[in-house]
């Protein structure tokens, strides 16, 4: 599956880093920048390529028969949006019941410009106690990976900037939506 998930991208014209996966059992991998859903799949079959199981939360109402089946079958796990407050508690202690899982977040929200990030994934980081890894896909170069490790300060302000600042430069599918391109 892997290879095939390697002659994919290269039919898709995206070049996979494959030298930075992650060592680590646990750990929140982010997804940046995320314009189309389009963007859901070359990251899946990177993924695949990489030998990464990621679990990635959706919200329920997309959870019905028979997306559901093909959802849970490539990771995806139901959220309840009406305890959104709450979320960060549920993925983290989904984390810690599992011993070996990469959450993949997409902390810019999804499929529009969105100048504020979401800070969740710092906090799941914190409480399940698991660093980040900045996993992108940028369609100017057309390079799809995983970055750096990152380890949050508990400064969440400092924290933001810093993650933000690695995904700089780079362009979603579709220009003007990833408000870091600029």
């Amino acid at each position: 599956m892997k290879k095939f998930c390697l002659f994919l991208l290269k039919l898709l014209r995206f070049k996979p880093d494959m030298e930075n996966i992650p060592k680590d059992d646990k750990y929140v991998l982010l997804f940046v920048p995320h314009t189309s859903m389009y963007d859901f799949v070359i990251g899946k079959i990177t993924l695949t390529a990489m030998g990464v199981n990621a679990l990635f939360l959706i919200k329920s109402e997309a959870f019905w028969w028979p997306m559901g089946v093909l959802l849970r079958k490539l990771g995806g796990i139901p959220l309840n949006r009406k305890n959104a407050s709450r979320f960060y508690l549920y993925a983290a202690e989904m984390i810690r019941e599992r011993e070996k899982v990469a959450l993949l977040i997409s902390p810019e929200g999804m499929r529009k410009r969105n100048e504020k990030w979401k800070k969740g994934f710092l906090f799941i980081a914190e409480e399940a106690d698991v660093p980040i890894y900045l996993g992108y896909l940028d369609y100017g170069t057309r390079r799809v990976g995983i970055g750096k490790k990152f380890t949050p300060t508990g400064n969440h302000d400092i924290d933001i900037k810093a993650v933000q600042e690695n995904y700089r430069g780079m362009r979603g599918l579709h220009k003007g939506w990833f408000n870091l391109e600029d």
